[in-house]
């Protein structure tokens, strides 16, 4: 982790409360540990991983506002004067997750913050579910979204184990709460060593509608049990 974390750019004319609820989710990803994203070995008779630790969230990561004294979020503002007003839509809870490209079909589960500041991830023991961070930003709202799913468990692939087969133009769609589909298009798919975790490329805020599907890759540490990389797929509302 820097010592210091970078400085995010302004992507909205910010709003007090939007100001305060970046100061406390700066506060939360730097305190510790950031994005976790665990996963369990494919092959059987081995235990899941205890200590399987994934990006270090940046500060930088989309946040939605709130509004003062309240914990459900608001709808995203505009992007700052001056800036594009990229594609987006209105705030709305994600349903389901479908990419016919890898056969994915999965509903979602919020995913939160725990004591340790750390992102909670989808219950290991479902093969077939994705999660995404509930107090961030929709997929399909203004801002970067960003999907989590394990790549398999202790006996069998899961929803993200073909994730890696994603190419620049395949397009996958998200089902929304208020009835709508969110429609992504791959810009491109990329793993990075944990240790050294482009966090800002990730994370950053972003003027249109933008999602990151996250998983682990790369060759399993059976010391630490753990993956060596996270698989990132980088993509844009259509």
């Amino acid at each position: 982790m820097p010592a210091s974390p970078p400085t995010p750019p302004e992507t909205d004319a910010a709003s007090p409360a939007r100001r305060r609820l970046r100061a406390i989710m700066t506060a939360v990803f730097w305190s510790g540990a950031g994005l976790v994203l665990a996963t369990t070995l494919l092959s059987g008779g081995e235990d899941p991983p205890d200590d399987a630790h994934g990006p270090h969230a940046a500060r930088a990561v989309s946040t939605a506002p709130s509004a003062p004294g309240s914990s459900a979020p608001a709808p995203s503002t505009g992007p700052a004067a001056g800036e594009p007003a990229g594609k987006a839509l209105p705030r709305s809870e994600p349903t389901r997750l479908v990419v016919p490209g890898i056969g994915v079909d999965a509903p979602f589960i919020d995913l939160a913050i725990d004591t340790k500041g750390q992102l909670e991830p989808p219950p290991a023991h479902n093969t077939n579910l994705v999660g995404w961070y509930a107090k961030g930003v929709s997929p399909g709202e203004r801002g970067t979204a960003i999907i989590a799913g394990h790549v398999d468990t202790a006996t069998s692939p899961a929803v993200f184990a073909r994730l890696g087969e994603l190419e620049k133009g395949d397009r996958f769609r998200v089902l929304r709460a208020d009835g709508s589909r969110a429609t992504f298009e791959v810009d491109e798919t990329e793993s990075f060593d944990k240790d050294d975790f482009p966090d800002e490329r990730v994370y950053a805020d972003t003027p249109d509608a933008q999602v990151r599907l996250i998983t682990c890759a790369g060759d399993y540490d059976r010391a630490a049990k753990d993956y060596t990389e996270n698989l990132v797929v980088f993509a844009r509302l259509v």
